[in-house]
């Protein structure tokens, strides 16, 4: 399977608490809900259709506390995600929890990255990391993700806890779609690449 991660970003790289002001308050963080005033239906289409292509839900401890709180409660048949999140295999990484109270759940105990690796050779087509984003930012450094896609919000926090920042190899992306909402969410699918390449500026004839 691919290991996909789908996360909601601010522009300067947020991805706390996107939903709500009470969704994610850990380290003091009262700044959340910063997503909601810019969801469209072209948005909520476009993550439907990549939640579409999952084969189950990767999640590290803290995002499937709060999801396993969250999602169960949702029970509007017409909400376009309740019904499949909430019955997807779910597989929470985590050295603390022995077993999950959202089923179905898998608890993937040990190395992160090594439970991970296994998991991504089995058949399938996607596995989804959703929020868990030191999580995310640690199996994009050991090179396990196929497809990062990001939702870019039109504001910018300064502060809250980023999505990228753990030390590492740098990692090279590929845009392979993309797409702005009518309320200005940006669209954004990449491919990973390997190492991010380096390179010299040389003058412009190198580019024409």
């Amino acid at each position: 399977m691919r290991i996909t991660v789908s996360q909601f970003v601010t522009l300067d790289g947020v991805s706390q608490g996107p939903g709500s002001p009470d969704e994610d308050t850990s380290d003091g963080f009262a700044r959340g809900g910063w997503l909601v005033p810019h969801m469209d239906a072209t948005f909520v289409q476009r993550a439907s259709g990549w939640l579409d292509l999952a084969d189950g839900l990767l999640l590290g401890r803290r995002t499937y506390e709060a999801f396993a709180r969250d999602w169960p409660k949702i029970t509007d048949p017409a909400d376009p995600f309740a019904e499949r999140m909430n019955t997807l295999p779910k597989y929470v990484v985590t050295s603390t929890l022995t077993e999950g109270s959202w089923h179905p759940t898998t608890v993937l105990a040990g190395d992160p990255v090594q439970t991970v690796a296994e998991l991504k050779t089995r058949p399938g087509r996607e596995i989804q990391v959703h929020g868990s984003a030191r999580l995310a930012d640690t199996l994009l450094e050991a090179g396990l993700v196929d497809v990062l896609r990001l939702v870019v919000a039109p504001t910018v926090l300064r502060g809250g806890r980023r999505l990228l920042s753990g030390a590492g190899a740098p990692s090279g992306l590929r845009l392979v779609r993309h797409e702005a909402t009518p309320n200005g969410l940006l669209l954004l699918e990449y491919e990973t690449t390997g190492r991010a390449q380096q390179g010299e500026y040389e003058g412009l004839s190198a580019f024409v």
